[in-house]
């Protein structure tokens, strides 16, 4: 296509608005999305350390922690 002035390059025969309006919504959505990839996955490895130092810490209080003492009753059978 050919067009006589910048003017008819912008106006794209009439489909302007629909042409430069879908480059601005690519090119935003081209810049947005790694950057929500990047935050949802900064938050992912939070939450996953977060996650393994709780895990962590209870295995350690069970390791530190005595066993409670079962005491034995006899069964009503055994009465």
């Amino acid at each position: 296509m050919h067009w006589n002035s910048f003017g008819e390059f912008l106006a794209m025969g009439d489909h302007g608005l629909y042409v430069w309006g879908s480059l601005v919504v690519m090119a935003l959505l081209l810049v947005v999305e790694p950057m929500l990839l990047l935050r949802g996955r900064r938050t992912l490895v939070t939450r996953l350390k977060r996650q393994f130092r709780a895990e962590r810490a209870e295995l350690e209080n069970r390791r530190s922690t005595p066993a409670p003492q079962r005491v034995s009753t006899p069964h009503r059978s055994q009465v």
